[in-house]
């Protein structure tokens, strides 16, 4: 069976994405193999366009599952895999993918921002000090009364962040 690899990895961990393999436009009628080929369909299906930027970070995004990630991240990620990304097409992308719901985006602090591939209904935890969010399924928690929204607005999601930090001894 002749099966494309789909990521070089690196004794130190560094993974490489196959830049080279990249298409924007898959071979007419046929299946590659090629490692995007979800990205690609997925990117399609909400109306973005599969650029090679759009499909080499929508996979460094969605190949590990769910998690939480930030701009930084994704940028220190994509220059690890060597695909020179600067980081305002970072967050250009990011918010293109929050923008048609494939990300939710989750604001910490004000100045804080995660990128959430998750994009179901649940709540967080932000774990102060290790600057890391965990999800809390939906279900379990429960906001008893909205306030009555301003005329002319609805209310798009509700976002609950529940901040721990370590008991101390």
């Amino acid at each position: 069976m002749n099966e494309t690899p789909r990521r070089v990895v690196f004794e130190d961990g560094r993974v490489e994405l196959p830049v080279e393999r990249l298409r924007v436009e898959p071979a007419a009628g046929r299946r590659t193999g090629c490692p995007f080929h979800d990205v690609r369909e997925m990117l399609r299906e909400v109306g973005l366009r599969p650029t090679r930027q759009r499909l080499a970070l929508g996979w460094l995004l969605f190949a590990k599952g769910d998690r939480h990630i930030t701009a930084e991240m994704l940028h220190e990620e994509a220059l690890r895999a060597r695909f020179p990304v600067s980081l305002a097409t970072v967050y250009n992308t990011l918010h293109q993918f929050t923008e048609v719901s494939l990300l939710r985006e989750v604001a910490v602090d004000g100045s804080k921002t995660y990128f959430d591939t998750n994009s179901s209904e649940h709540h967080h935890f932000y774990v102060e000090g290790d600057s890391r969010l965990l999800d809390i399924p939906g279900a379990e928690v429960l906001v008893d009364k909205l306030p009555v929204t301003p005329e002319g607005y609805e209310i798009a999601r509700i976002d609950v962040v529940v901040r721990l930090r370590r008991k101390s001894a």
